[in-house]
This record gives structure tokens, sequence and C-alpha cells, in this order.
């Protein structure tokens, strides 16, 4: 799926592009499916331009055939990979997310999952001095703990606000704003190439209202949702990361949320859970369990604490205070 945007062929302006959105014709897909005539009338534009366009568009994107080698090399130049700022997190994800992939964090309420998106926009904003689009969707994104998180990163100020201005945060609180927002976002070539990561916290959030009864356009829009993120990560080489719930297996165990059809669109799944065994207020060990890979056997578990992102600079600024001392 392709979004149409200004120069994607000749004769497709910035002027039409927004004649045709406004018609509901947003994607390649839509131009090539239209009546062209009925769709010139809307936007105004000659019968013979617009079927020009259509045929010039067909001729770019219609399926051709490449090697498998061709594939793989592409796939060795055009992937990174980028560090969470938890060893723990890295080492169970194989250092780290992957650009080109969908990664999952799925949990109960509480369980760390914004925490840890926080923490990975914080890290991938300073360390990396990449761009990061975060969609927050249940109004939890707090700005304080985002520059709690910085402080732990840098002491520096200006860094401190280089690195929120590297941040932009989109609030949206239904689905359909989440695709007009995931098709902005296509049609300004998310960020012009300096964006790395774009995080959907949480995408359960505005699918799951949808799902279940007869309210038939839920899956639907899952699965829209789903193409449209698989589609940014790979054409505009980003690493997406989103959140999912949980619920109640039928032996009594927790799995991700929103169904089967939907556990094929992460490549990497990771469940975060509270840990019990320390009986403390506020406590913030969690346990991460991979519980779905194409990388790493399954079921490998690592516990780490959430005050990470937020001590991390200051402890090891005090061991090198303390080996100075000693030496």
């Amino acid at each position: 799926m392709v979004v149409l945007r200004d120069g994607l062929c000749p004769g497709l302006d910035e002027d039409l592009v927004r004649d045709l959105r406004a018609a509901e014709v947003k994607t390649v897909e839509d131009l090539v499916s239209s009546d062209i005539e009925q769709l010139a009338q809307k936007c105004s534009v000659s019968y013979k331009a617009l079927f020009a366009i259509r045929r010039v568009l067909l001729a770019q994107h219609t399926a051709f055939p490449v090697s498998g080698a061709h594939l793989y090399e592409e796939l060795l130049s055009s992937t990174a990979i980028i560090s969470t700022g938890n060893p723990s997190l890295d080492q169970l994800l194989d250092s780290g997310v992957y650009t080109g992939e969908i990664t999952e964090l799925c949990g109960s309420p509480a369980s760390g999952k914004t925490q840890v998106c926080l923490g990975v926009a914080a890290h991938v904003s300073h360390q990396l001095k990449q761009s990061v689009i975060y969609v927050d969707t249940t109004g939890g994104l707090s700005a304080s703990r985002l520059l709690q998180m910085l402080h732990a990163e840098t002491s520096n100020t200006d860094e401190q606000m280089q690195a929120l201005q590297r941040i932009h945060v989109f609030q949206i609180f239904d689905v359909f704003s989440l695709l007009d927002c995931l098709y902005d976002l296509q049609q300004a070539s998310v960020g012009g190439g300096s964006v790395k990561a774009v995080i959907v916290d949480s995408v359960s959030a505005v699918i799951a209202p949808l799902l279940g009864g007869k309210q038939n356009e839920g899956m639907s829009s899952a699965l829209h949702v789903a193409r449209v993120l698989k589609m940014m990560a790979k054409d505009f080489n980003v690493a997406i990361l989103v959140t999912n719930h949980v619920t109640r297996s039928a032996v009594g165990g927790v799995q991700p949320g929103l169904g089967v059809s939907w556990s094929h669109v992460p490549r990497t799944r990771i469940l975060l859970e509270r840990l019990d065994k320390v009986v403390v207020n506020h406590c913030t060990l969690r346990s991460a369990t991979l519980i779905k890979s194409s990388r790493q056997p399954c079921h490998i578990k690592h516990e780490f604490d959430l005050r990470w992102w937020s001590q991390h600079q200051q402890e090891s600024s005090g061991k090198r205070k303390m080996d100075q001392s000693e030496s």
C-alpha cells in the first residue's frame, strides 16, 4: 500500500494530492480502483490527465519478480539494530529492536509497557540523535517522566531540550484518527528519513473496543492498521514498537490480546509482568519473556528494573568516582 504524495509520478502535484485526499483517495490502490471519470469530476481535473497518472502508477507499482539473493542483500544493507537502552531487554531482543520490523510489548496494566516505551524514546532521541514518533492513545505519556529519563542520559540542559525536540508526540484516541495520523506521517515521508523509531502506545486501546459482538469493522480496522505499520517499517526503514493488552487463555494463563489474526503482525513479542517476589510499594522489578521471535529461542526470560532509564547515569557516575578514589 503506497500513499499518494507530491512528486510520486509526473503530474501528481500537491494540489491534486489534496483534492484526491478530499475525495477519500489516499493510496495508489484507491486511485487505480476508482472510477476515473467520476474522480476527475470531483477533483476538477481532466480525465486524460488523471488516466495518464493512473497508467504511470500502475506501471511503477505492478508486482514484478526479484531474486532471493537481491532481497537478502537489500535486507543486509537496510536493517539497523536500535538499542532500547536497557541491557537486559537488548539481550532478550538479540541486541535491540530492528528497523523494518514490528516489535510488540504486551502485558497487563502497570506491567511497565509505557515506561519501556518512554525509555526507548529517550535513549534513541539522545544517544542516537534520531527523531522518534510517539503515538499516545491512552493519555499515559508523562512529559515529566520523560524528562526524568533524559536527566539520566545527560546532565546537560541543552542536550535534554534537544532530545525532547526530537520526540514528536501525537495524542489520538480512536482507530480512525490513528490511521489518519499514520497516513499523514507517510505523506511527510516519516520525518524525511531522520525518524528511526515509531512507537504506538497502545495499539490495542483503539482496536479492542471495535472487536467482538456485531462490530464487523473491528478486525478490518486492525488489519488495516497492521498493513500501514508494516509498510512504514519496510519502506521508511524504521523500527515500529507497539504495546498490547493481555487476556486470559482457556487454561488460565495470560496471552496477548487482539486475537489470532493480529498475532501474525509483530515479528517479535515480549510479555511484561510484575514480579511479586519482593513485596514493596511501587515495586519497579519486572520480568520480560520472549514469546515470539524469528532470531531467538522463545520463552527466554530476563528480569529488569524500570528505574534503569532513570538511574543508570547516576549509578555509572558513582561507580567512576569510587574507582577513582580507590586508585
